[in-house]
């Protein structure tokens, strides 16, 4: 039995020594909930047709939700979108009339034309009503994108080893005048939190911060399929739990040992 253990404990320790070599720096990268902040409502950014625009003339006096990510990221960008917009297919809202939405790309280096393809791509995969006219892909330069992630808290880093952006995943709900109403973090949003969020907005209420839920967008390996951080933290958690049972063993054990017959 403990000879069992022994070597389940000493496969976790290697494996986790393979999964944990060379992590990203995650030093910094985090969602801080700024609820009741205002957004540069004039940063002018750049939509689709490369025509410069800011987020007040999007708003037009409608709710706003804000998606931060990049639209060739290789990992988690993708599936936060696709999941926010499952959920509002069936929250019955309509875009443009109940909400707007911006997907805005932290990279930079994104063009009008990489925001345009993959507009064309979401909005064919997904039949959300009014999506055409109330979902917004933009680009900006690197001051400008900053400043609107520094406004709701977005940490993020380019990390020069996996030659992508380590950042924090989740959207955020603005109000008709600009000021963040709520966050939903990690991913796996339901359509009646959507509604609801949205709904808030709205009508200007601005709640108190959620609990924190950091899942960052390299957790996820395109290629491979894997939750790289996931597995670490499960590889983590199964050594700590076989020590704590290996240990348990041994002290009952030798308690046995030391019982008078």
């Amino acid at each position: 039995m403990i000879r069992r253990q022994g070597a389940a404990l000493l496969l976790l320790l290697v494996a986790a020594r393979v999964v944990i070599a060379a992590p990203p720096d995650l030093n910094g990268i985090s969602y801080t909930q700024r609820t009741g902040n205002l957004l540069p409502q004039q940063a002018t950014l750049l939509d689709e047709q490369g025509g410069p625009v800011c987020l007040s003339d999007i708003a037009h006096g409608k709710p706003l939700i804000l998606v931060l990510g990049y639209f060739h990221c290789p990992s988690l960008c993708g599936l936060v979108r696709a999941d926010l917009f499952h959920a509002l297919q069936k929250t019955r809202l309509t875009a443009g009339r109940d909400y707007q939405l911006v997907s805005l790309s932290i990279d930079p280096r994104e063009t009008p034309r990489d925001a345009g393809a993959a507009k064309a791509e979401d909005v064919a995969r997904f039949s959300a009503p009014g999506a055409e006219d109330g979902w917004h892909f933009l680009v900006g330069n690197a001051a400008t994108v900053r400043a609107i992630a520094d406004a709701v808290g977005f940490r993020d880093r380019f990390d020069q080893t996996l030659k992508q952006f380590v950042h924090p995943t989740g959207i955020v709900f603005v109000t008709p005048g600009g000021v963040i109403s709520s966050y939903l973090l990690g991913v796996g949003y339901s359509p009646n939190d959507v509604r609801l969020a949205v709904t808030r907005a709205a009508t200007g209420t601005v709640q108190a911060a959620a609990l924190p839920i950091l899942l960052l967008c390299y957790d996820y390996n395109g290629s491979t399929g894997r939750y790289t951080l996931a597995i670490m933290k499960l590889l983590r958690l199964a050594g700590i739990l076989t020590i704590a049972t290996l240990g348990t063993t041994l002290f009952l054990a030798f308690r046995r040992r030391r019982s008078p017959v």
